[in-house]
Formats: structure tokens, sequence, C-alpha cells
């Protein structure tokens, strides 16, 4: 991948990876995220050029605020790595519907916004690489929180349609879905006891995630599931069969 490369939610976790296997690779790095003091000493580590700004993508009109930023420095983005998300409240536990809002915001609403923003940049340009950051949770159903896995699975569905419209440009979109994957993710989700009680052969390292991300984008595939075990669960979880039997154990828990 070469060029402008713009990563959200890059103060930590896959985003921080994404920099890091992307150094000295990218001409330009744009990293975006709340922590700005986490963002500065990751660009210290980098020797790739870095432009950083701070900017909370949960917030209306935030995507439109960011491109403007992006502009002002003269920038004009070849790789869009949407990265930034949270684990959500709860659907049917809602009571602030404000929380609400701005997750759909941040997992939905700013993803679709930045591809619509700058990928028609980039096929005019007849160069572009997007890697938008889904889950397996998006792939089937689940009794967990009715959020996070259908705000994924709507990213799963805009990318693999997208990466049928930019076709033949020169750009590729790819969802990009990792299982379980240690980050921060869990500690700021305040899901460190389930994390701590699950075995250990069902986690993945980001360095792998990134890296499979990456080779998948670069191949132009819309879809890829990050871990062998689960490539190898995917189409038997997505089965007919399969999938009737959990939802009906997801019915009784």
């Amino acid at each position: 991948m070469k060029g402008t490369v713009l990563i959200t939610g890059a103060s930590a976790g896959l985003g921080a990876e994404f920099a890091r296997q992307l150094d000295g690779k990218a001409t330009h790095f744009i990293l975006v995220a709340r922590r700005v003091d986490k963002l500065k000493a990751l660009a210290e580590t980098l020797t790739t050029p870095v432009t950083v700004i701070e900017q909370d993508l949960s917030l209306p009109g935030s995507p439109e605020r960011l491109c403007q930023a992006i502009t002002a420095h003269r920038h004009s983005v070849d790789v869009l790595i949407n990265n930034a998300g949270i684990a959500g409240p709860n659907l049917l536990e809602v009571s602030d519907f404000s929380t609400q809002r701005m997750f759909e915001q941040l997992m939905m609403q700013t993803v679709a916004e930045l591809c619509s923003r700058l990928i028609p940049g980039m096929r005019e340009r007849g160069y572009g690489r997007v890697i938008n950051i889904a889950s397996v949770a998006g792939r089937f159903p689940s009794s967990d929180s009715g959020n996070y896995g259908p705000a994924k699975a709507y990213v799963i569905a805009m990318s693999e349609e997208l990466n049928v419209a930019t076709r033949g440009s020169g750009v590729h979109v790819t969802a990009l879905c990792p299982g379980f994957t240690h980050t921060e993710f869990h500690e700021v989700a305040g899901l460190m006891t389930e994390k701590n009680s699950s075995p250990n052969w069902i986690w993945y390292d980001a360095a792998t995630v990134v890296r499979e991300g990456l080779a998948g984008c670069e191949k132009g595939r819309p879809i890829i599931i990050s871990g062998r075990l689960y490539r190898w669960l995917d189409p038997l979880l997505r089965s007919t069969l399969f999938r009737g039997l959990i939802l009906r154990i997801a019915g009784r828990a």
C-alpha cells in the first residue's frame, strides 16, 4: 500500500498496529482519535511523516470536519482504514438514547460517510485501498446485545457493495472481520472478566489480524475472515442447519 494513509481510532489496538505495519511503505500518515496524547506518542515511533488530528467520530458532523481538516493540511487520502469503534450499549437496556445515537454514528454513519467522501477521489486518481474493520460478530446472530453484531453486519454488506461498485477502477474495498483479538477493546468496554474466563485458543494477536487484512485488501477481496479458527467456523455457523441451532440455543439462553 502506498500514498497517504488515514487511520481512524489509531491511538491503540488495531489502528496503531496498522500504522506500525505500514510504516516505511506509506508516504504519509493521518492518524485520528480522541486521545491525541497517544497519537503523538505513536507518531514518535514511526519513520513515516505523520499528521495528528484530534476528532471524536461519534459526533454528528465529525466526518465532514475531519475531511475539512485533511484538506486544510493539503492531503488527499489514498488508503482509508475505518478502525474506530466501541462495544456500545445493550439495545434492550438503553436508557440514554443519545449514547445509542453516538454508537450508530461512530459504527455505521461515520464509516459510510468517510467512504462516500473519500472513495470518489481515489477512483478519479486510479488507486485506492479501503479497509473497514468489521467482525465475525457481524456474520451471524447471537444473544449478545442486539447492537454490535448488527452494526458490523452493515459494515460488511456496505463494503461488499462498494467492492463491486469500484471494481476495475484501481480501488479495493474490504471488510476485515476479526474474531477475539488481543487489544484494549475489552478493557475499555468493561469486558475483562469475560476475556479472562475464555480459552486462550480463541484469541489472536493484532499483528496477525492486520497482516491478513492488508494482504487480503491488496488482492481485492471484499471480506477477510481473520484467523484460521474463524475461517473454519464461519461457513459452519452460517449454514442453515447450524444457524437454526444457534438461534434456538440463543433463544433459550
